[in-house]
């Protein structure tokens, strides 16, 4: 009866070690591939939306839209960059607060200018201006063209915008060097 406690003994400390070796293999097998990863020229997302919507909008080589909620989270968030994709005229008339205009037809002539501080890893909102409006979608295709990975459309998003009462502004635009600094959903006081 000894010998089999003992040999069972022998038996879990020999489980234990290797439960413990697979263990640690797995996390250094993770490490290192976090660290080639890290190390390429366009590094992988370590989180991304992997959606079948996703994946088939990809694969037909549309951008996937983003959700009305996700679009105004990520603009009290400042966490996106919004690109009007409408004609100048059109965007000097009322545009998404902080947004920047690339116009789809000067996409080239402008692209330089409008993106210049813009990472390629940063979440770019491209939208228009009504349901059939294309030029958003087009917009997002020339930037995933230009290296830009994660590029979404908001749908019918100038009227969209204006619907829901968030905020506008108009004339040129003044977008700063990188990422707005604000965190919008803080309370905010007029300056009245």
């Amino acid at each position: 009866f000894e010998a089999s406690v003992v040999g069972c003994r022998e038996f879990a400390v020999r489980i234990g070690r290797a439960v413990i070796q697979v263990m640690l293999l797995i996390f250094f097998v993770g490490n290192l591939a976090i660290s080639v990863n890290a190390w390429r020229s366009k590094p992988l997302p370590l989180v991304a939306d992997w959606s079948a919507q996703k994946n088939q909008a990809l694969s037909r080589g549309e951008t996937p839209t983003i959700p009305w909620e996700e679009a105004k989270e990520a603009w009290l968030m400042a966490a996106a960059v919004f690109v009007d994709a409408r004609p100048s005229e059109q965007f000097v008339l009322g545009h998404i607060e902080g947004a920047r205009n690339l116009p789809w037809e000067a996409f080239d002539q402008k692209f330089p200018q409008v993106f210049a501080d813009i990472p390629k890893d940063r979440l770019v909102i491209a939208y228009c201006d009504g349901e059939g409006c294309n030029l958003s979608h087009e917009l997002a295709a020339g930037l995933r063209g230009k290296g830009y990975s994660h590029v979404r459309v908001l749908a019918n998003g100038w009227s969209a915008w204006q619907m829901a009462k968030m905020p506008t502004e108009t004339g040129p635009g003044t977008h700063p060097p990188g990422p707005p600094p604000v965190d919008r959903s803080a309370p905010q006081t007029p300056d009245r």
